[in-house]
């Protein structure tokens, strides 16, 4: 059975609240869960202490069992240096798809093609008057 420390929602709408909870990693979020470890309050300020509650004995006992913290969770334990949490990088994420990326292109050259569009009146303007000084 593989174990997972996660956040398991409750509260009313628009006003999350969330357990930690140790689960089934099969089981739903909300779901059958083995044990409640704490709590996690979103809505208090950052620094208050109420925001975020656990009891650290019994997340090392089932951290030594074998249970996986999710990344919220193990950003919350690494805080509290109980678990190391190394954030990912996925630069691909960030990156336009194909789309999008096709989109830009389109946009750039007719953007391209306006600079030159407006470019070429103006030098026509310009040779105009040398061509008339040239005259005189």
């Amino acid at each position: 059975m593989a174990l997972k420390l996660r956040l398991a929602r409750g509260g009313a709408k628009k006003r999350p609240f969330y357990r930690i909870v140790v689960a089934d990693s099969r089981s739903p979020r909300d779901g059958r869960f083995i044990e409640k470890l704490g709590y996690y309050d979103p809505l208090k300020p950052k620094d208050s202490e109420e925001r975020l509650k656990f009891d650290t004995e019994r997340v090392q006992y089932w951290l030594g069992q074998g249970a996986r913290p999710t990344d919220r969770v193990a950003r919350f334990l690494g805080q509290a240096e109980l678990y190391k949490f190394t954030p990912g990088n996925n630069p691909q994420k960030a990156k336009p798809k194909a789309k999008a990326q096709e989109r830009l292109k389109a946009a750039e050259e007719a953007a391209a093609e306006a600079a030159e569009a407006a470019a070429a009146p103006a030098e026509a303007e310009a040779e105009a008057p040398a061509e008339e000084a040239a005259e005189a």
